[in-house]
């Protein structure tokens, strides 16, 4: 997203430093607050619910998909309504598959990031090794 505003601008966009005073309620660091906690950026366990993102396999636990097809201003759209429908589940846990961090996709992962506390940030998953 800042990428396609610095394009529309023909200059680079300043970004607030994390010490910045707060302008904006979107600045305060957990203005995002589901109820259920969120593990970003990996695949669900066994009690989980899932907030999948572009192919992902199938899940027997609740699951939805941000954009099957991968297009970042439909997940964008679909964010906050996703995370309600898991808090209305009563879900604890939420496992989030890895967002893009370009474009929309980096605004996304902030909004998650800033979910408020229990929130854990894991390294992508490594794909399944081929043997050979």
């Amino acid at each position: 997203m800042r990428e396609e505003i610095e394009r529309a601008l023909g200059m680079p966009v300043a970004v607030a430093d994390k010490q910045a005073a707060v302008s904006a309620s979107g600045m305060l660091v957990s203005h995002y607050a589901p109820n259920a906690n969120l593990r970003l950026n990996t695949m669900p366990r066994d009690g989980e619910a899932f907030l999948a993102f572009g192919a992902v396999p199938d899940f027997a636990e609740p699951m939805r998909n941000l954009s099957v097809s991968g297009d970042l201003h439909e997940a964008a759209r679909n964010l906050f309504a996703m995370l309600h429908e898991f808090d209305a589940a009563g879900k604890a846990m939420i496992a989030v598959a890895p967002i893009p961090d370009t474009g929309l996709g980096e605004a996304i992962n902030d909004r998650l990031q800033r979910r408020g506390v229990g929130w854990i940030a894991e390294s992508p998953p490594t794909p399944p090794s081929r043997g050979g």
